[in-house]
């Protein structure tokens, strides 16, 4: 359509919500249809959130706020940066999204020119590259291995950066694949970083507080002081909260980075939700205790899930390190047919062909930069998951 604007036709739809979607639309028609493709806790909102979120509505707290966020919820944001992450940052370095995503947007918005490069990780999440396109940039790719855990060696990140690099987009623990870096492996990409100062760092922490076992979670510039000043520590309450709808995303930084993004966003949505805002407050300040007990919970679902993939014919899945996804190998599978009588040869025949057969819907590796691959979010029950690993047990095992 020759109306539509040229840099929408660099632009790919999410394949994670197009696999929601579909998976829901199977549901609505009938089918017994388990979906593990969203990346969303299942489970509620803590009552004392909802609460606070109640008591600010009946205070009144339904105006307009600062674009920035309101400042209880800026030194809240500060507060944990400090007690969790050893980063001082004042409230003038905190800015407020509608969601982790409005976050690392306003940023490439505020950063990127033609020509400018943001060197991504993959597998990665599926918007980062779309985000840099929309913005005028070029996204560039420092490719993982399945041998490696999915994890950027230095090397490889050495060999990645170019002089274009504007941006590195750090996510631990990743999604799509589950990879968290310990101390000293961060340590070792940051000492690349620091040979290179025209690149900056934006730092995806979103799943934080969702690592297991032994596992101590760092973010970069914690492990390189030395990076602060260019360095955007991006996080949010969607996750470890469970408040994925109530839309608030945040990041400390720079403050001329700081004001250039509330620059864009004054222009594009303005303040996030007061409402919102209010429950993120008693989020961050409130008690903490029931996220070390979800964990477990999701530790678990983990353990059931790469236990039984690994049982499946023809797939391999490393144990991730964190967030609530595994990101198994079907290199196994490719070439061989599908119950149906259809030839498997991508990853994404292997998930169209699992959603046909067997009702189970998970997301190609391809979608994510990395393949043959697909990603299973196991932020579901128990009993989902059982059943669902069950069937991709006995599809692979009628792969012939």
């Amino acid at each position: 359509m020759a109306f539509l604007s040229d840099t929408l036709a660099r632009v790919k739809p999410s394949a994670t919500i197009a696999v929601t979607a579909k998976a829901r639309e199977l549901k609505t028609a009938g089918r017994d249809v388990i979906g593990l493709g969203a990346g969303e806790p299942d489970f509620d909102t803590p009552d004392n959130i909802k609460e606070a979120a109640i008591a600010a509505i009946e205070r009144g707290e339904t105006k307009y706020t600062a674009v920035p966020g309101i400042i209880e919820l800026r030194e809240a944001i500060a507060a944990k940066f400090k007690r969790e992450n050893g980063l001082d940052y004042t409230a003038d370095q905190i800015i407020v999204g509608t969601g982790g995503k409005q976050v690392l947007y306003n940023a490439l918005a505020a950063t990127l020119n033609p020509g400018d490069e943001v060197l991504i990780p993959a597998p990665y999440w599926v918007s980062y590259p779309d985000m840099v396109l929309l913005n005028g940039g070029e996204p560039a790719f420092v490719q993982t291995t399945l041998e490696d855990r999915f994890k950027v060696t230095p090397e490889a990140l050495e060999a990645a950066i170019s002089p274009k690099t504007k941006w590195f987009i750090f996510n631990s623990p990743s999604n799509p694949s589950g990879a968290a870096y310990s101390r000293d492996e961060l340590k070792a990409l940051t000492e690349v970083l620091m040979r290179h100062p025209q690149v900056w760092v934006l730092t995806d922490d979103m799943y934080e507080h969702l690592c297991y076992g032994d596992f101590t979670f760092v973010t970069p510039a914690q492990v390189e002081p030395a990076l602060y000043e260019r360095t955007l520590t991006m996080n949010g309450v969607s996750k470890a909260y469970a408040m994925t709808g109530w839309r608030i995303g945040y990041a400390g930084g720079p403050v001329e980075l700081i004001k250039a993004m509330s620059k864009v966003q004054g222009q594009q949505t303005s303040g996030t939700c007061s409402i919102s805002q209010w429950a993120s407050v008693e989020a961050l300040n409130g008690p903490q205790d029931f996220i070390a007990e979800r964990r477990k919970v999701f530790e678990d679902r983990r353990d059931l899930v790469v236990s039984m993939l690994n049982q499946a014919t023809g797939i391999e899945c490393p144990t991730p390190e964190g967030a609530f996804y595994v990101y198994p190998s079907c290199a196994g599978l490719i070439g061989k047919t599908a119950p149906s009588g259809k030839a498997i040869e991508t990853d994404e025949d292997f998930v169209t062909e699992l959603l046909e057969s067997e009702g189970v819907a998970v997301v190609q590796g391809s979608a994510f930069g990395l393949g043959p691959n697909f990603r299973i979010s196991y932020a579901t029950s128990t009993e989902a998951l059982t059943e669902a690993c069950t069937r991709i047990q006995r599809f692979c095992a009628a792969c012939r």
